[in-house]
């Protein structure tokens, strides 16, 4: 299923302040640093960026894909919230065409959904292996799926068989060409026991966009690689006040 848009990019619909970041992104130094700020009570998803838990909420934001060449267009927003028992995300996508699978079955994990539009985290807690990590996904129409990756040894991860428990909603707005995703993950699922002020994890944020014709693959950290999975790019998320 496709969902077309103008050709006219809806630049008004993004802050100053989101558009400078974007620009400010391409001359980081080192790992990028997303600071997930805290909330004092766990939530409901909306997706919506204007809800009271998401309204004013610095993130961080990318208009290149993983091999660092610019993508056309506004930039993807990333922004992130903590409990003590959950790590949120919400990704605020503008759009040119929308890539939905038919039939969505939001009730189940959507096996392969990389191969629509879709909005993604890379989660790694371990240091010392930062090839272990989790990958959690959220599509426009609320489908997701779940994975535990280990690129050191295949077969000691649990791929599509581990479950985290997380929770996702996506909502279009086809009058403005944005769609929202939103995850709640649980922080025992990423192997975080105690959160608190300080506490980081190595995390790539990505978005795949658009039809096979015109596909684009956003990085906020890019990987300089055909593909997000490669660990030593990825930047780090801090829990803040």
């Amino acid at each position: 299923m496709t969902v077309t848009r103008p050709d006219v990019y809806r630049l008004c619909a993004l802050s100053p302040v989101v558009l400078l970041a974007a620009v400010a992104l391409s001359f980081a130094d080192g790992p990028g640093v997303i600071e997930s700020r805290r909330v004092t009570k766990d939530f409901e998803l909306t997706a919506d960026p204007n809800a009271p838990q998401w309204k004013g909420v610095a993130g961080v934001v990318t208009s290149h894909n993983y091999q660092n060449e610019p993508i056309p267009g506004p930039p993807t927003e990333f922004r992130s919230r903590w409990t003590e028992k959950t790590l949120y995300f919400l990704y605020i996508c503008p759009y040119d065409e929308l890539n939905l699978k038919r039939d969505p079955n939001p009730s189940a994990e959507t096996p392969r959904l990389w191969n629509w539009d879709v909005a993604e985290a890379f989660i790694g807690t371990d240091f010392d292996h930062i090839a272990r990590y989790k990958e959690f996904q959220v599509s426009p129409q609320s489908e997701w799926v779940d994975l535990d990756i280990n690129r050191e040894d295949s077969k000691a991860a649990g791929g599509m068989a581990w479950n985290s428990g997380y929770k996702v909603k996506g909502r279009i707005d086809r009058d403005r060409h944005i769609w929202y995703g939103e995850m709640a993950i649980p922080m025992s699922a990423i192997g975080v026991s105690v959160p608190k002020t300080g506490t980081e994890m190595r995390v790539g944020l990505y978005r795949i966009a658009g039809t096979e014709a015109d596909k684009k693959h956003y990085a906020w950290q890019p990987t300089g690689q055909t593909t997000f999975h490669v660990p030593q790019a990825f930047g780090r998320l801090r829990l803040v006040e």
